[in-house]
């Protein structure tokens, strides 16, 4: 039986960020894949409020708001208000989380060549495949997609 789409995505992420995860391990690093769009946006620029860095990182803003609290609980992020009003939060890298970016950056390079040899190893680049499939959803995003079959498979009245 063939597995659905959700099915085998869910998969793929476990086989990516499992290895990925390991990585870090091996490298001596405590510290999580998620983390990692949050970490090369501060990285470029040292400071950003949650939906700058969802912009910047390319994930939604609840997936900020729930990183950056993730890793401001294990140090590697400071958060501040900023803003006349003071509702803005402005975040940082932790002197903790700067000292860290060596490390990361080379356990970057290395994901980043692993993927590209999975790219080659594919008849078609993966990283190409998914940036289309975005584009595409951006485009029509899938809720529509479903809602659109759910009536042709409704029976008519």
């Amino acid at each position: 039986m063939k597995q659905g789409l959700g099915t085998q995505l869910r998969h793929l992420i476990e086989l990516l960020d499992g290895a990925v995860q390991q990585s870090y391990v091996d490298a001596g690093l405590d510290y999580r894949p998620r983390y990692t769009p949050v970490m090369r946006a501060l990285a470029q620029q040292q400071s950003a409020t949650i939906g700058e860095l969802a912009e910047l990182a390319g994930i939604t803003q609840p997936a900020a708001t729930q990183t950056v609290a993730l890793m401001k609980k294990e140090g590697l992020l400071l958060v501040a208000a900023d803003g006349a009003d003071g509702r803005q939060r402005m975040v940082r890298l932790s002197p903790q989380g700067a000292a860290l970016l060596p490390q990361l950056q080379a356990c970057w390079k290395a994901t980043k060549r692993a993927a590209d040899s999975l790219d080659a190893d594919l008849p078609f680049p993966l990283s190409d495949c998914l940036a289309q499939a975005i584009t595409v959803l951006e485009q029509r995003p899938f809720g529509e997609r479903i809602r659109a079959a759910t009536k042709k498979v409704r029976p008519t009245p």
